[in-house]
Parts: structure tokens; sequence; C-alpha cells
């Protein structure tokens, strides 16, 4: 018989031993310095990516950049409340940043800093992606063609394993 050349992987941390989902529980962690930070993109037709580029990135509903932003950090502080099983958190810091990448894509990236017992991935996805979103309700007037994704993390520290790099570090 092959053997798998696949690392072993951990179970899923929101199923309990009968199967059924539950919170983690992470009152037995260290409280530590945790950060992540996340993508989205926002690709545009090239007509209206060329107009956006010219309006300044406004549109006939105002500032773009400025409304992705202030939805983007309403977002992460409420994230616990739009996926069931994240945790209230206590948030230090969000920082989001969105310019072009190429001439028509928009690059968001959300990164959100805490001191508590679990980590702010999803709170960093999540501030990304509704940025993103914010951004088409924006531009939909324009074109409905406008094409949001990949969202992905970019990295995060803290807790039990640090991935990629979380955007402000000085290493």
């Amino acid at each position: 018989m092959a053997r798998s050349t696949t690392p072993a992987r951990t179970a899923l941390t929101h199923i309990d031993a009968e199967g059924r989902p539950t919170m983690v529980d992470v009152s037995g962690k260290a409280t530590t310095a945790r950060a992540a930070s996340a993508e989205c993109r926002v690709r545009f037709p090239a007509d209206i990516a060329a107009q956006l580029h010219a309006n300044g990135l406004r549109s006939a509903k105002g500032g773009i950049v400025d409304t992705a932003i202030i939805a983007g950090t309403m977002a992460v502080k409420r994230t616990h409340e739009l996926i069931p099983f994240c945790h209230p958190l206590p948030i230090d810091g969000v920082r989001i940043a969105i310019d072009w990448h190429g001439e028509r894509e928009l690059r968001i990236e959300c990164t959100v800093r805490t001191t508590h017992r679990t980590g702010v991935e999803m709170e960093a996805l999540t501030g990304a992606t509704i940025a993103a979103l914010t951004i088409y309700d924006m531009c939909k007037a324009l074109s409905h063609a406008i094409v949001l994704g990949p969202a992905k993390l970019v990295g995060k520290r803290g807790g039990k394993r640090d991935v990629g790099t979380v955007a402000g570090e000085t290493r």
C-alpha cells in the first residue's frame, strides 16, 4: 500500500466529540498580541477602471476608498455577529489600505490587531471582503461585470503558529 505524502490534518476545532457544532473554549489559552492581514481584489472592466482613474476613485455615490475603509472597519468590529463561532474581541487596531494593482484591479488589505486569547484572521478577512463589497455597491451603477476576489489570508502572528506576512511588520 502506498504511503500518503499529505501531512496529517488536525481535527476540526468547531466540532465536539459528538459531531455537534461548538464554540472553541479559549479560556485556557494565554493572552498574547495577535495580528492578521487579509486581502481581497476588485477587478473592473477596462472602461470602468479608466473612468475611476479619471474621477479619482469617486462614483456618483461619493468617495469609493473612504467609504470602503469605513465599511470594512465597521465589519471588523462586528465579525462575531456575522460568523456564528467567532469570539467577540477587543480590537486594538484596524488598518485598511486600498490601492490600484495594475490598471484594472484594486487591492484591499485589511490588518487587524488585538491582545487576546484567540486570533483575528476572521476579522481581517471580513474587513477586506466587506470593503470589496462596498466598492462593488458604489460602482454597480457603472457596471455589473465587476469581479470580487480572490479573498485570502496574507499572514497572521500570535497563537500556535505564524503564517505569511502581516502588514506593518518589522522583522
